[in-house]
């Protein structure tokens, strides 16, 4: 089971860095979200892909036609919040007035429930992962937050599932589908997204695939953005994580399309025996 999902940011939306933190940052920086849409859409047309959309509320409010087109090709739609800040770095309470607003935001323009949603960094850890008790109390059915490994920011290592499963939190249920991993040499790697897929040769990436029987995509519009300016406040290394391999992404993914079948939430959750998968309480 291949599911591919695309996380609906601008190029600028960059985490841990203070130059493009919050939303009064961003109007100084230069429009690139609808070059890079018609790359994403031309992609999916031409391979007849289905696909998950987890869309930013701000996107929603700065950009509707976005969402509406979207919506229109018949991709489904999902909350990635509403400001793009990390969960862990906010209170019960922003956390929730933000998820609210995003998924009100979306709900406004395409007409339907809002039902899935990944939090922007895969922010979700231990310490808060009161976060799931506030998806389900917003109708949050599928979230793809989880990162089950080490990870600069975001990850969630002590949950200890890298397959879809089950969480149990105050009497509600959510269905999780988190990022795979891949064992190379006792190590977790993952391959399947954002600057793993920009880094690792496509054959190395081919070969991980078929190796595994669930794999979850992640890729952002600026991934195939080779054009998109360097935001200088960036360390090195930020930079060589942020903008490496951008320029071959877009033929990367073309290939990663042709050479195997994907398929979008709904499908996924369709396909899965839900009462056969792991159980994990909150």
């Amino acid at each position: 089971m291949n599911i591919l999902t695309f996380d609906i940011e601008e190029w600028f939306h960059i985490l841990d860095n203070n130059s493009t933190k919050t939303e009064k940052d961003w109007d100084k920086f230069e429009e690139r979200i609808y070059l890079n849409m018609d790359r994403i859409f031309r992609l999916l047309e031409d391979t007849q892909s289905k696909g998950t959309f987890f869309c930013l509320g701000w996107i929603a409010r700065k950009y509707p036609d976005v969402i509406k087109r979207i919506d229109a090709a018949g991709y489904e739609i999902g909350t990635h919040s509403d400001l793009h800040q990390l969960a862990y770095e906010q209170s019960k309470e922003e956390y929730s007035k933000d998820l609210e607003r995003s998924i009100k935001s979306l709900e406004d323009i395409i007409g339907k429930k809002v039902i899935s949603y990944r939090a922007p960094g895969f922010s979700l850890k231990e310490e808060n992962k009161w976060v799931f008790d506030v998806l389900a109390e917003n109708g949050i059915e599928f979230d793809c937050s989880v990162f089950p490994a080490k990870r600069s920011h975001g990850g969630f290592e002590q949950f200890g599932i890298a397959e879809p499963c089950l969480i149990n939190v105050n009497g509600h249920t959510i269905k999780e589908f988190p990022i795979n991993l891949s064992n190379i040499l006792g190590s977790k790697l993952i391959f399947s997204g954002g600057g793993y897929f920009r880094l690792l040769p496509y054959p190395m990436i081919k070969s991980m695939a078929h190796k595994t029987n669930y794999l979850m995509t992640y890729f952002h519009p600026r991934d195939f953005d080779p054009e998109q300016p360097m935001i200088k406040e960036l360390s090195l290394v930020r930079k060589f994580k942020s903008y490496y391999g951008l320029g071959g992404c877009y033929g990367k993914l073309k290939s990663f399309l042709d050479d195997f079948t994907f398929i979008d939430l709904r499908e996924a959750n369709e396909r899965i025996n839900w009462d056969e998968v792991p159980v994990k309480h909150i």
